[in-house]
């Protein structure tokens, strides 16, 4: 045996690698310093709530406290059972997908649309305006936006309705909020004007990623800016774009719970129970905790499931994906 390989098997000699992880940590002590607080909670409140799962399969009561976790029976899957046998379980799982489904179909499209429209502009100030205003209102809440939107569908002095009404168009005020056909219209719309602008940042910093040589070599050859679009920018931006299609899929079974929540009423709840509100008014309100884990959980599982399938398709079709 080689000296230096039998240095490899002396006790307590550290490796090459060790030396080196250790130098590692005495350098760049101050950043690691930095990550503890984020890593602290992440363990707080992501990996010690997991062992409230065991809440699905068990008969929790809640006055017996975190105790009762681990102290209440077994019931095996008796919360998923009745879980399915509510008479909401099937039309809020269908308001879930129909808002998401559509959504994304609407979204995706319209906010690409946008950055390449907006990747077009060739005034630094203008482009930097339009920016600015369909940035803004992704900073804003949802119970300012969502007010500031039933305040304009208001059916007595509301300016839709008003609009509506003189132009003819309608011969008596829409209750927009009221009415539960127009409430997936509503959810899909107000969401998409808020978060276009800040949808778009996505594709345009993969817009800049591309060699701008590509784009004068095809307006040499005579393409003009269509078509620059259609084969360069968006063959350069598909895995970006695929991501974000991923993402999609992914979170098709969740919705903007503060969006949904200031939108909802009475009247139009039939179109508006999705799955996070009655996870929020089985749990929070009715004190089922072990029924709304049991959806949380049945959630989660398929929404993983989901991720993993549009990531497989992804790679398949495109050659791209997470992972």
């Amino acid at each position: 045996m080689k000296l230096a390989e039998a240095r490899r098997f002396v006790p307590g000699r550290r490796s090459k690698k060790g030396y080196a992880l250790q130098r590692d940590w005495r350098t760049q002590s101050q950043l690691l310093a930095m990550i503890w607080p984020g890593v602290a909670i992440m363990i707080v409140f992501n990996f010690f709530p997991l062992f409230g799962l065991v809440m699905a399969f068990k008969d929790y009561d809640p006055i017996s406290g975190i105790k009762g976790i681990f102290t209440s029976p077994w019931n095996r899957f008796e919360n998923f059972t009745m879980m399915f046998h509510d008479f909401q379980f099937w039309p809020m799982v269908r308001n879930t997908l129909g808002i998401n489904l559509l959504g994304s179909l609407v979204g995706i499209p319209v906010t690409l649309g946008f950055a390449l429209l907006l990747n077009e502009i060739t005034s630094a100030k203008f482009k930097s305006l339009i920016q600015t205003v369909t940035y803004l209102p992704h900073f804003l809440s949802w119970v300012i936006y969502g007010g500031l939107f039933i305040t304009l569908l208001n059916p007595q002095g509301g300016i839709i309705n008003y609009l509506l009404t003189e132009l003819h168009l309608v011969s008596k005020p829409i209750q927009f909020l009221a009415d539960p056909s127009y409430f997936w219209g509503l959810a899909i719309v107000t969401n998409l004007l808020k978060d276009i602008g800040w949808g778009a940042i996505l594709y345009l910093a993969a817009m800049a990623g591309i060699e701008q040589s590509l784009y004068e070599a095809a307006a040499i050859d005579g393409a003009g800016r269509f078509k620059r679009m259609l084969h360069i920018t968006i063959p350069g931006i598909m895995p970006t774009l695929m991501i974000l299609v991923i993402f999609a899929v992914s979170g098709m079974l969740n919705n903007n719970f503060t969006q949904i929540y200031v939108f909802q009423n009475s009247l139009n709840l039939p179109a508006s129970q999705v799955i996070d509100t009655y996870v929020y008014q089985t749990g929070l309100l009715q004190f089922q905790f072990d029924t709304a884990t049991a959806i949380g959980l049945l959630k989660s599982v398929l929404a993983l499931l989901l991720l993993v399938g549009a990531n497989y398709a992804s790679n398949k079709l495109t050659k791209s994906g997470l992972f």
